[in-house]
């Protein structure tokens, strides 16, 4: 199951309409669920909320092709978590390293906005996946969605560890779980979150990682 839901996954009704008007409206764009990014031996596991439609949903790779991917990966290239040159597509010889980037919700939802029912029925992908992950040390979760998708997924009380930006805290599996803002263009835009902000984020997490 780490491998994610296949292209047909029937699971979500409302997702699986949405995804099925994109294949008739743009048959060129990927319109599937799409799967996680980067290796399973990786350290660093980041979890967004969902695929941006005219992003992730169209080129079939996490955060790529929209806003929230520019600064992702810049970050990332910044912290020294990835090589290669960002090009905004799925073939552009951008790798990561030692980080893996997924989704709480692998298929686009309308408005970006899933809901409960789907969060939940895509829950079990995130557990095996996080299972797969023998290195795994440290989750960072973008958003208050991803966040309690992560906690739902390693068996953790949501009221116990509530969302906040810039928190790393232990869970009981012995993984850190990191917050942040999502990267969005709209949580950029109004300033929720800067460039100053996340990547004081990810300075804590190279700390917490330390050497390879």
């Amino acid at each position: 199951m780490s491998e994610g839901p296949g292209p047909d996954c029937p699971r979500c009704p409302r997702l699986v309409e949405f995804r099925e008007r994109y294949r008739r409206a743009e048959p060129r764009w990927h319109n599937a669920p799409v799967p996680s990014f980067g290796e399973l031996t990786a350290r660093l596991l980041i979890v967004g909320l969902a695929p941006g439609l005219k992003g992730a949903n169209r080129t079939g790779r996490p955060f790529t092709g929209d806003y929230a991917g520019d600064l992702l990966y810049a970050t990332l290239e910044t912290f020294e978590l990835a090589t290669g040159t960002y090009g905004e597509r799925a073939d552009d010889g951008f790798r990561l390293r030692d980080c893996r980037v997924t989704n709480a919700v692998r298929c686009v939802p309308p408005e970006n906005k899933p809901e409960p029912k789907e969060i939940a029925a895509c829950n079990g992908f995130l557990v095996a996946e996080i299972a797969a992950m023998p290195r795994l040390k440290v989750v960072l979760a973008l958003g208050a969605i991803a966040h309690g998708a992560v906690l739902t997924a390693l068996g953790e009380r949501k009221s116990a560890f509530p969302f906040k930006h810039g928190a790393i805290r232990a869970l009981k599996t012995g993984v850190l779980l990191a917050d942040s803002y999502h990267c969005s263009r709209y949580n950029t835009n109004t300033r929720v979150l800067t460039t100053e902000m996340f990547e004081a984020v990810f300075a804590e997490i190279r700390r917490r990682l330390g050497a390879g």
